[in-house]
């Protein structure tokens, strides 16, 4: 009987003994899982896919620094600092719980020391001070995911500043346990300036700043890192009833973002990069320089949707324009495009007090009060502002240099891509092609460039298609006229016609 007492209880701890050890064996086994996933990263404008676990685990990030030769805008080249060789660094995507071992390398063909802060990390510099890397070397450094949101990283090395302007930023998204809805399309979209010595749109290579990024006047403010990253065959893409959630950042390293999409209107905005619905209808979004947003909207009709940043001479004189085209099945009943094209003489006193011959208030009961400088105001000419503005982009001699053809892209991209689209196509019922259009073959150098320089008003027909709306007199330099009716003709219609400075002066006095 004691004997069976004795086995009985040495069977009992060996029980015990082999139940711990099976559990350390499976903690171990789940430790050495955890070790072997990869992390997914990607570049803009794409994000990885929702992450699919229902539990923390230990991930591996690695990133590497670039300094890299790139392209600002046609024909201007810049010094980019970079996570991962392009702007903005790669879409990190992780979920809140998760440890995640950072492995940062510096190329050894860098000229500087660089490391990274990342906002979602909780400790010193975010990560900044462990991270600290220089040329051929990685520095390794771990973090737990605490809080879920959308966080910008940056370069946090000394001066802060210039690493941020150079192109050192980008997103990581810690969703959250129970993930963020499920949507149809996600990207990821990143505002920044880049502050240079020469000009808006001057050509070649072009270094950095100072004065003016101290100043915080910048040269360009762009998307995803250059004038044109996300627009023709590069533009976002959706279907009629899909859902889109847009990612959007803002490098800064000084400016807040004013976001809107035109032609949409927010159903959903996460704001400041947290993860509870803070607000539903919004029409445009504020984005501090360091911050970020999620914003969501379902597509209704097909077009061509513009994104901006609506402090708006940033979107159409600073590079700040995106695109995202949509296809699918048309919906007249919410939005029927133009319908109707009627003469208005303007003499209706329903709808104004103001005397069309004269441009003076009528003497009515509602409207009694007379301009003292009407006439003096009437008489001023400000056009010479928005030359002087132009001529600031371009110098009249072509010192600036570069290919015609190419300046006339740059130019075509600041003036006229918003009415005729980014291939020449227009917009139906609305805005006239460009591309193959009969009216521009029917009319000629001559009829082209008193368009451009003088405008055009009224009824005409392209393509067998009638058009009645209003193009305002284009204020473009000589050259600037040359060289954008040169891309038309040339890229957009595969012709070999050229203009130069010589027929602008020539037609546009006529």
């Amino acid at each position: 009987m004691k004997l069976r007492k004795t086995i009985a209880i040495q069977v009992f701890v060996l029980l015990i003994l082999g139940f711990s050890i099976l559990v350390s064996c499976t903690n171990a086994d789940e430790e050495s899982t955890k070790q072997l996933i990869s992390g997914k990263i990607t570049h803009a404008p794409y994000v990885p896919p929702p992450v699919q676990r229902d539990y923390p685990a230990k991930i591996k990030i690695e990133m590497e620094v670039r300094e890299v030769i790139g392209r600002l805008s046609d024909g201007v080249e810049y010094t980019f600092w970079t996570f991962g060789g392009r702007v903005p660094g790669e879409f990190i995507r992780i979920r809140v719980g998760d440890e995640v071992e950072f492995h940062l390398h510096n190329h050894p063909s860098s000229k500087l020391p660089h490391n990274i802060d990342l906002h979602a990390v909780t400790g010193p510099g975010g990560g900044a001070v462990s991270s600290f890397t220089t040329p051929g070397h990685t520095s390794i450094f771990n973090f737990r995911a605490l809080n879920p949101g959308l966080y910008v990283y940056h370069c946090a090395t000394a001066p802060v500043g210039l690493h941020i302007a150079n192109g050192m930023y980008g997103l990581i998204l810690v969703e959250p346990e129970e993930g963020l809805p499920p949507v149809d399309r996600e990207y990821y979209v990143m505002q920044s300036e880049f502050y240079t010595e020469g000009d808006y749109g001057e050509k070649g290579y072009q270094p950095f700043s100072m004065d003016k990024a101290l100043d915080e006047n910048p040269d360009y403010v762009v998307f995803n890192g250059s004038v044109g990253a996300i627009v023709g065959d590069k533009s976002l893409r959706a279907k009629v009833g899909e859902t889109v959630r847009l990612f959007i950042g803002n490098g800064g390293p000084n400016l807040v973002s004013s976001f809107h999409v035109i032609g949409e209107i927010f159903d959903v905005v996460y704001q400041e990069g947290g993860t509870k619905l803070t607000q539903e209808n919004v029409q445009t979004t504020l984005v501090p320089a360091g911050g970020a947003a999620i914003v969501e909207f379902e597509v209704d009709v097909p077009g061509e949707y513009i994104l901006v940043d609506h402090s708006i001479f940033r979107a159409f004189n600073k590079g700040a324009l995106g695109k995202i085209e949509v296809s699918g099945k048309e919906d007249k009943d919410i939005y029927s495009g133009k319908t109707g094209d009627e003469i208005y003489s303007g003499d209706n006193g329903h709808f104004s007090s103001i005397d069309p011959a004269t441009g003076m208030y009528r003497k009515t009961e509602e409207e009694n009060y007379e301009p003292q400088f009407a006439i003096e105001a009437a008489q001023n000419d400000y056009s010479y502002l928005s030359k002087t503005a132009s001529d600031s982009h371009d110098d009249e001699s072509g010192k600036s240099g570069g290919d015609l053809t190419s300046f006339g892209k740059s130019v075509y991209q600041q003036t006229c891509f918003a009415c005729h689209g980014s291939d020449g196509s227009g917009i139906p019922n609305v805005f006239p092609p460009l591309k193959n259009s009969d009216w521009l073959e029917k009319h000629g150098k001559a009829g082209a460039i008193d368009v451009v320089v003088n405008g055009l008003n009224g009824a005409i027909e392209v393509n067998g298609n009638k058009y009645n709306n209003v193009m305002p007199p284009q204020q473009l330099t000589d050259r600037q006229v040359a060289a954008v009716l040169t891309y038309v003709y040339k890229e957009i219609n595969k012709t070999d016609e050229t203009f130069t400075i010589d027929d602008v002066k020539k037609y546009k006095k006529k």
